[in-house]
């Protein structure tokens, strides 16, 4: 079992009445990671989170059930703090990969913390860099029982 580092689209997607097959996929993942203890955040996951849950997603959670659910989340799972040290390597590699500063400080979240899988659709598939592989959960092939 690998310990995987969720990207903010799966919490979000959880939540998206829009896509049925996406927020079931999303649930199912987010339940079986939890259930292997594999699952970890970043504050980064958080703040996105309750931002587009609030803000964009149709309907929009309320800011007290989107509060409740970062609860949730941080209960779920372990969170890492967003650090200085965090913020230097997400600058590093957003210049030496071309990563956006948000993918490269998600990223630099998992490397630093030695954590060897990112689950995020934002990347491509089957992506090394420096020894973080980033897997698209919701790629045709995407096994979870393989990573989990």
């Amino acid at each position: 079992m690998a310990l995987v580092l969720l990207d903010s689209n799966l919490l979000i997607y959880a939540h998206d009445q829009n896509d049925a097959s996406r927020q079931a996929r999303a649930l199912e993942i987010l339940r079986e990671v939890e259930l292997a203890g594999a699952g970890r955040l970043s504050v980064q996951n958080l703040v996105e989170f309750f931002n587009v849950v609030t803000r964009r997603l149709k309907p929009p959670l309320t800011p007290s059930d989107a509060a409740a659910q970062v609860e949730l989340l941080t209960r779920a799972f372990p969170v890492f703090d967003l650090t200085v040290a965090i913020v230097r390597e997400a600058a590093r590699g957003a210049r030496t990969h071309q990563l956006a500063y948000y993918d490269a400080q998600l990223w630099a979240t998992a490397r630093l913390n030695q954590i060897p899988v990112v689950f995020s659709e934002d990347f491509n598939v089957g992506a090394m860099l420096e020894g973080v592989r980033f897997v698209n959960p919701f790629a045709r092939g995407f096994v979870l029982e393989d990573w989990v």
